[in-house]
């Protein structure tokens, strides 16, 4: 459906759009999926998020910085054994963040999956 053959009207719309509250540090698919699985664990180390999510190292520090830096989640470096080892921890910060980004996401579904208004009909 074309935007110019479309009914909908700007003024038919009461809210904003729901992707207009996704939040883009969230939504991100590397950064949603380490937010995600860190969410299930207490702590999640690096090479596991990095398998999981089947990106780089490169690719996934640099979305842990990001997280980092905006206070999603705490970076913890040490050693298991004698290999140095880099754990994730999701910050309160982070799962609120989650868990508004998965509202948004439900609220798009459930106005994609809501019965259709046809103009001229009842209730339009």
């Amino acid at each position: 459906m074309s935007v110019e053959g479309s009914a909908v009207t700007q003024d038919d719309q009461e809210e904003p759009h729901p992707t207009q509250a996704l939040d883009d540090t969230v939504h991100q698919r590397v950064r949603l999926g380490v937010l995600t699985v860190a969410r299930e664990a207490d702590r999640v180390e690096f090479g596991f998020l990095k398998e999981q999510l089947a990106v780089t190292d490169g690719n996934l520090s640099r979305h842990l910085k990001v997280l980092e830096e905006s206070g999603l989640i705490i970076l913890e470096k040490g050693y298991a054994g004698r290999r140095p080892r880099t754990w994730v921890t999701l910050t309160h910060e982070g799962a609120q963040a989650l868990n508004v980004e998965l509202r948004v996401l439900r609220a798009l579904v459930l106005r994609l999956e809501a019965p259709r208004q046809v103009p001229g009909t009842p209730g339009t």
